[in-house]
């Protein structure tokens, strides 16, 4: 399996996802939508943006983990944040960090109005190639 991430010069580079993955391998993965619960199913930190992402991006290591993939097979993240403001880019970032190191798939952040439960505050999905 081979991942190529790259930033084209004729864009602006960011600076925590890249603008194309060109992935060869031979299985694709899947991961679901992520949510901040802890083993039993219950919402941590109802509220504190921060501890739910570090909650989720743990447990999309784990989900990864399950379908034997790293993170960085990573080619892509869908990353779901209620009333998003801009400050909140730097609170998912630390928590990215934490489970993608300096590898930086292509991704998509959303503000959206509401998720599945009433104080959940994000949520994140993957596609790895393995």
């Amino acid at each position: 399996m081979s991942i190529e991430l790259l930033n084209p010069s004729d864009l602006p580079t960011p600076t925590t996802y890249s603008h194309v993955a060109i992935a060869t391998g031979t299985k694709l993965i899947f991961i679901a939508g992520q949510e901040p619960e802890d083993l039993k199913g219950d919402l941590v930190a109802p509220g504190n943006l921060a501890l739910q992402a570090q909650q989720t991006f743990a447990n999309l290591g784990r989900a990864l983990a399950a379908a034997g993939a790293r993170p960085d097979q990573v080619t892509r993240l869908g990353i779901y944040l209620v009333g998003y403001l801009r400050e909140h880019q730097a609170i998912v970032q630390e928590a990215r960090v934490a489970v993608f190191g300096d590898h930086k798939p292509v991704d998509v952040l959303i503000g959206v109005a509401a998720l599945a439960r009433p104080e959940q505050l994000i949520e994140v999905e993957a596609t790895a190639v393995i």
